[in-house]
């Protein structure tokens, strides 16, 4: 049995982080959502992936390359336009008869995929609190009727989790499947074509993490690290401080009076203190250095990223090689602790949460004693003078003074 993982998608709601990478490539917990899901699919028996690529797709080719580092073959198709999720599938026609298929930005458990895999399984669903962003479904039983996608005012809470098992039938489905009117062609329709003739059984999934936004990471980022277990292949002073699970990855050093409180993961060749204080559900990426007086919190610090010199950082999701300089604060939460709403892509969004950093893009700088504010969202490549207040939704390659 094949696993096909959509992963061409560039992610727009997760700008500014997307504008530099697709949104799969996405890191939580020290490995991008995409690798998260070819490891649990590896965990269920599968070994032959088909990765439907195109945004930034050399990134995804660039890290799993065939696949030998997971001991299983992976294969490439690009969509070139991305004309939607039924389009994608199409493509895979001539190389696959019986297959697992998994969106790629959403992060699925072994014992889900195990599920899926089972003949009589066609179609996981889940429930959420927002089943109007997805596709409703309508069950008698555990047959499925239909899906009714993005409907205003849903019948139900229980939605299409982005998680299918097909075989050659749902290609003459795809091929009668016409654009929506979202301008795409969308598997939802196809298998609503299929419903007219053939019996499709849904699945329940017990463990879904769907990612849309930004600060979805964060919980995400959460959930997995509660999963880890520590492990060592750096070094720690003996006057630095490591409690609960903690993961340090190879040539990472951990100087004197540095406390950790797992559970954290730090890649690898990090310079970790001296005298900083590393917060829980923290994730820390290859060769950055958090230094002296400073403070991580509940954050994603991505590779080759500086928070070196007297700096707060809660909440936040901070991309590659960025530098804050000395003495920048990074604020979480309201004076008033109502819940923290954001300009992403000039719309207000409610994040639904009470403590919420900033979200920055790639080579952010900042100046010493630069304050941003709750809710920010940063730009790649974004200059921010010394002693600059930054508010709201700042664009790429601005300069704040």
């Amino acid at each position: 049995m094949k696993c096909v993982i959509l992963a061409a998608g560039e992610g727009k709601r997760m700008h500014p982080l997307t504008y530099t990478r697709p949104k799969v490539m996405l890191p939580i917990a020290g490995k991008p959502i995409l690798e998260w899901n070819l490891t649990n699919a590896v965990r269920a028996g599968l070994k032959d992936f088909l990765f439907i690529i195109n945004y930034k797709s050399g990134m995804v080719r660039d890290y799993f390359q065939d696949g030998k580092p997971w001991n299983v073959k992976i294969s490439y198709i690009n969509q070139g336009k991305p004309l939607g999720t039924a389009h994608a599938i199409g493509m895979v026609e001539s190389f696959a008869y019986d297959f697992v298929v998994l969106c790629g930005d959403t992060i699925f458990g072994t014992t889900d995929i195990k599920n899926i895999m089972k003949k009589d399984a066609q179609l996981g669903v889940t429930t959420t609190e927002n089943p109007s962003q997805y596709g409703v479904v309508d069950l008698e039983g555990d047959l499925l009727k239909a899906i009714y996608e993005k409907e205003p005012n849903p019948a139900s809470n229980i939605i299409n989790a982005g998680m299918y098992h097909f075989d050659a039938s749902i290609f003459p489905a795809i091929k009668k499947t016409k654009i929506s009117p979202r301008g795409e062609f969308e598997i939802t329709d196809s298998i609503n074509l299929l419903t007219h003739n053939d019996q499709l059984h849904a699945v329940h999934l017990k463990e879904w993490r769907d990612v849309v936004y930004p600060w979805h990471l964060l919980d995400a980022n959460e959930e997995l690290l509660k999963t880890q277990k520590s492990r060592c292949h750096g070094t720690i002073d003996s006057k630095a401080s490591v409690t609960n699970s903690v993961v340090i990855g190879k040539d990472s050093v951990i100087l004197p009076g540095t406390y950790i409180e797992g559970p954290v993961y730090i890649g690898r060749d990090c310079k970790i203190g001296p005298n900083c204080y590393i917060r829980p559900y923290t994730s820390i990426g290859d060769h950055c250095h958090i230094g002296n007086a400073c403070e991580v919190k509940n954050s994603i610090v991505m590779d080759h990223s500086n928070v070196p010199h007297q700096n707060y950082v809660g909440d936040s999701v901070i991309g590659c090689y960025c530098n804050l300089g000395a003495g920048t604060k990074i604020a979480n939460l309201r004076f008033d602790k109502n819940e923290i709403s954001v300009i992403l892509n000039g719309a207000k969004v409610d994040t639904k949460r009470r403590k919420l950093g900033a979200i920055i893009g790639d080579d952010v700088q900042t100046g010493i004693n630069a304050t941003i504010n709750t809710g920010s969202i940063i730009g790649n490549s974004v200059f921010i003078g010394p002693g600059a207040i930054v508010n709201g939704e700042i664009k790429p390659q601005a300069r704040i003074w």
